[in-house]
């Protein structure tokens, strides 16, 4: 066996934690994992810095059995793909170029379906299975754990309903065995060309839900909201947020001129908008989801298809719709603070609007003693609520 061959190399780094998202090569460094959103270095085989020729060889050898995938690496620079080590463990891999050499970043696929219970989101988010039509999404940065919130709905639906349910993913990771429901998964770059395509192809394979892993494009997006409309329930997922940037985006993939009609059209098929940040515990045992959630209602909708305006905004109408099972991030947050789930500074790091935060919390002990021996936080510039959306 070649020393570049992967899985020996891979086999040790995984045995560094249990808690392990990623593994990551890079040039110029050695091997990394990234436990509870922190990357670490290991050496595993006696691998240290890593040079552009092994970085190469290691991205060659999970190329293997890619032709595909090898030429679009070359195309664009970029490709993702699915690698295995048998009986293990799963990894949803990227290879990129940077500066002339090659990085590899694999992201560790559990290989038990996750449950709403087990990753520890709203119970009121199981209503989802029971949908017959309608479009749902599930937003938030890379890594906020927005694939298995979705595995976990499929697998409810699996246990619970008699449907076919058609996956299209790029790659697929959770594998999902037939239970009540019958499932076919397929893999952009293996099964099919790509994403507008494949759903075109799930329209004539008469599914009751369509799973598509990332709405990325207006073509995607077009034959969702189309699909949504006749009568499937779509699940899909976006890198924004929070629900009204999650509004914004897909509205800002139409020409301006037609934004009344996607508006009408978004506000009628839309179920829910559910968006994702991952917030260290404040006991060091790795991280818990925040969870906003934005649902269907005559408010809701109005909103979407008037356009938000001052005391009109999706942000009001998630605050004053808890008996609907609606949520917003900073309530959600200031609760995991009061009950001491994650500490005052990492909350506010992932609030959607610090100040605010800062204000409500004004009256407790803890944050009383952060401001004091940390000082109040400056206020932001009007118009900038958070740091998150200097990320996005």
């Amino acid at each position: 066996m070649s020393f570049f061959d992967p899985s020996p190399i891979i086999e040790r780094m995984l045995l560094a934690s249990d808690k392990i998202s990623d593994l990551n090569f890079s040039v110029g460094q050695p091997p990394q994992v990234e436990i509870n959103g922190r990357l670490a270095p290991v050496q595993p085989l006696g691998l240290q810095r890593l040079t552009p020729y092994q970085t190469e060889i290691i991205a060659m050898t999970l190329l293997r059995g890619h032709p595909d995938a090898a030429e679009k690496l070359v195309r664009t620079g970029a490709v993702d793909l699915s690698f295995s080590l048998p009986s293990r463990t799963r990894f949803r891999v990227n290879i990129f170029q940077q500066r002339g050499t090659y990085s590899i970043v694999m992201r560790v696929i559990p290989t038990e379906i996750p449950t709403l219970r087990s990753l520890g989101l709203p119970p009121q988010l199981a209503e989802i299975a029971n949908l017959r039509n309608g479009i749902v999404l599930v937003t938030g940065p890379t890594g906020s754990g927005k694939s298995s919130t979705l595995a976990a709905v499929i697998d409810l639906i699996n246990e619970t309903k008699h449907y076919h349910i058609v996956t299209i993913e790029d790659p697929i990771e959770f594998l999902h065995t037939h239970k009540n429901s019958t499932i076919n998964q397929r893999e952009v770059g293996t099964d099919a060309v790509d994403f507008p395509s494949a759903l075109r192809a799930a329209l004539r394979q008469a599914p009751k839900v369509i799973l598509i892993g990332e709405m990325r494009d207006l073509e995607t997006t077009e034959i969702a909201l189309e699909a949504a409309e006749t009568g499937h329930l779509v699940l899909s997922t976006l890198h924004t947020i929070d629900a009204s940037k999650t509004i914004d985006r897909i509205i800002g993939l139409y020409p301006k001129n037609e934004e009344p009609v996607i508006r009408t059209r978004l506000a009628q098929t839309f179920r829910y908008i559910i968006s994702q940040r991952l917030i260290p515990r404040a006991d060091g045992r790795g991280r818990v989801a925040a969870v906003e959630i934005l649902k269907s209602t005559p408010r809701t909708r109005e909103y979407i298809q008037e356009g938000e305006s001052e005391g009109k905004s999706l942000l009001d109408a998630m605050r004053d719709g808890q008996l609907d099972g609606m949520q917003d991030f900073d309530t959600v947050i200031k609760g995991m603070i009061e009950s001491g789930v994650i500490t005052l500074e990492d909350g506010l790091a992932f609030a959607t609007n610090q100040n605010n935060l800062l204000l409500a919390l004004k009256g407790l002990s803890s944050g009383e003693d952060y401001l004091r021996t940390q000082g109040a936080p400056a206020l932001r510039p009007e118009g900038v609520a958070s740091m998150l959306e200097v990320i996005e």
